[in-house]
C-alpha cells in the first residue's frame, strides 16, 4: 500500500520509496516498465495512487499505464496474499492433471484465480508456464517450485502454511 499521507497543512506526504525510484531513472515514457517493475516488487501490486504518481513523473496518461498493467500478467492491480500460489495450466502439466490441483486449491482456499483470501493469506493465479514441464504437474508458492504434484501434495502444504500462521 503506497504511504501517501495527509500532513497537517493538507499537502500530501511523499511515499519515501517511489521518490528513490523516481531518482533513478529520467523521466521518460521508456523507463515505465522498470518503474512498474519496482513498484511491483515493492508493494505486490500497483496501487491506484502510485500509478498517478507515476503518469505525472513521466508525462504519460494514467491509460497508458493501465493498459501496459494490465497487458503483463506480471503486474498486478490488486494486493497479492502473504502466499501466492500459482498452478501452471500450460499443456504437460493440464494433461498431467494440474487442472484436478486448482479445483482443490479453489475448493479449499473459497476463492478464484486472482483473487486473495479475506485474511490476507493466499491468493491464487493461474499460469501457462512456469518452464518446469520435466515436472509437470506443477505448482508455485512464492516463487517455489513443487513438481510432479497432486492433490495431497497441495493439501500437506496448505495445511503446513495454515499451521504456521496460527496465533
Amino acid at each position: 500500500m503506497s504511504n501517501n499521507k495527509c500532513c497537517c497543512n493538507g499537502e500530501k506526504k511523499k511515499d519515501e520509496f517511489l521518490e528513490k525510484v523516481f531518482s533513478e531513472y529520467k523521466p521518460i515514457k521508456d523507463n515505465l516498465i522498470q518503474i512498474l517493475n519496482e513498484v511491483q516488487e515493492h508493494y505486490g501490486y500497483i496501487p491506484t495512487d502510485t500509478q498517478k504518481e507515476i503518469s505525472e513523473f513521466l508525462s504519460i496518461p494514467m491509460a497508458e499505464i493501465y493498459g501496459v498493467i494490465t497487458f503483463y500478467s506480471r503486474f498486478s492491480l490488486k494486493p497479492k496474499g502473504k502466499y501466492n500460489i500459482s498452478v501452471c495450466l500450460g499443456t504437460a502439466c493440464f494433461v498431467k492433471g494440474s487442472q484436478k490441483i486448482m479445483d482443490r486449491l479453489l475448493e479449499r482456499l473459497k476463492i478464484n484465480p486472482g483473487e486473495t483470501t479475506q485474511d490476507g493469506l493466499f491468493s491464487i493465479e493461474e499460469t501457462r508456464c512456469v518452464g518446469a514441464c520435466g515436472l509437470a504437474p506443477v505448482f508455485t508458492v512464492n516463487g517455489e517450485v513443487y513438481g510432479k504434484a497432486t492433490v495431497q501434495k497441495l493439501d500437506q502444504v496448505l495445511d503446513e502454511l495454515i499451521s504456521s500462521n496460527k496465533d
